[in-house]
């Protein structure tokens, strides 16, 4: 503890694929899509975040927009830095200094990663004026957001899904015993929906119109209790180039995650058979949990129910699980000094 520790703050951040947040001082402070939009003409990034996103999809030759990371890990690194450190400077406590403080900060990490893809995200940090950067894998802080005591000799199951991978983890003594990262997450059910529109209804529909479809009547099951109602899409018609709207159900959407949803079943069965039986007798107790943006997908939690005989827990706000964990772990640094990589 130095004299320049009042120059030192400290932010958890989730780079995420969809959306990045960020906590300072215990507060979500800033939560908005991963997104940034960019001038061709001089390269110099004109919005960030939720003004990027509206501009997605609807942009002229001279503007466009990036989504800095792929799969949940960094694919362009300039404009994954411009965007990071967009959103800090963004924080309303820090805006008020006269100088850039140091920076402490933790960042999770999807449980796949490479070092060269690990070196891509530490780089970035440290460019923004992180003195400090600890890393944490992204199952590891949902399971500390969901409130799991990791230290304890007891086996966890979860589930991360999120915008670009989903992560499967089984953890115990605060440490990952195995795991399986596979890269079907949010954006793959979008594509799906995409997909399915052209070759059903040979409607042309856009990537942010997919996902107003997913969230509003995504299903990963047929049987709903409270189905939600028909929604109207409008896209491009593909026969005749004329703009035009159709009504579609939540049981077509099922449909067309279908088979991006057997494929998780498959990894998570593959994760249960890998764990050892000690854990797995944890796990038949405790259950499973999940968490991420995409654990809200209706029916999802009743489907891997069917499918693992186990009870599945979803996080109380699964969106923000990950980030929560990672504030804690930067809260109680000495605590989790384990499960950090620095």
């Amino acid at each position: 503890m130095g004299f320049f520790d009042f120059l030192t703050e400290n932010i958890a951040i989730d780079l995420g694929t969809a959306n990045t947040l960020i906590i300072h001082n215990d507060k979500v402070v800033v939560d908005s899509p991963s997104i940034v939009a960019m001038d061709r003409t001089n390269n110099k990034i004109i919005a960030v975040g939720q003004e990027a996103n509206q501009m997605q999809g609807k942009t002229h030759e001279n503007i466009k927009t990036i989504r800095p990371l792929k799969d949940g890990v960094i694919a362009d690194f300039n404009a994954s830095e411009q965007m990071i450190s967009m959103f800090i400077k963004n924080i309303p406590s820090l805006k008020k200094r006269f100088f850039t403080p140091s920076l402490r900060m933790v960042i999770c990490i999807p449980s796949g990663i490479t070092e060269v893809e690990m070196r891509a995200v530490r780089e970035s940090a440290e460019r923004v004026n992180g003195k400090e950067v600890y890393l944490i894998h992204e199952p590891m802080a949902a399971a500390i957001g969901i409130g799991v005591d990791i230290m304890q000799p007891k086996g966890n199951m979860i589930i991360d899904i999120g915008g670009g991978t989903t992560e499967i983890a089984v953890i115990a003594l605060s440490g990952i015993v195995c795991d399986k990262s596979v890269k079907i997450a949010g954006d793959v059910f979008t594509n799906d929906i995409i997909y399915y529109m052209r070759t059903q209804h040979n409607l042309y529909i856009g990537e942010r119109t997919a996902e107003r479809v997913k969230i509003a009547i995504g299903s990963a099951t047929e049987e709903l209790e409270n189905p939600p109602e028909d929604m109207s899409v409008q896209g491009r018609d593909l026969l005749t180039g004329k703009p035009k709207e159709i009504m579609i159900s939540y049981r077509e959407i099922h449909k067309a995650l279908d088979k991006s949803i057997i494929r998780i079943e498959d990894s998570v069965m593959e994760t249960l058979s890998q764990t050892p039986p000690e854990l797995a007798a944890d796990i038949y107790n405790t259950g499973v949990y999940l968490a991420g943006g995409g654990s809200m997908l209706r029916g999802l939690d009743k489907r891997l129910s069917q499918k693992t005989e186990l009870p599945i827990f979803i996080a109380e706000d699964p969106l923000r699980a990950v980030v929560r964990g990672t504030g804690t772990a930067l809260k109680n640094i000495e605590r989790y000094k384990s499960v950090l990589v620095k």
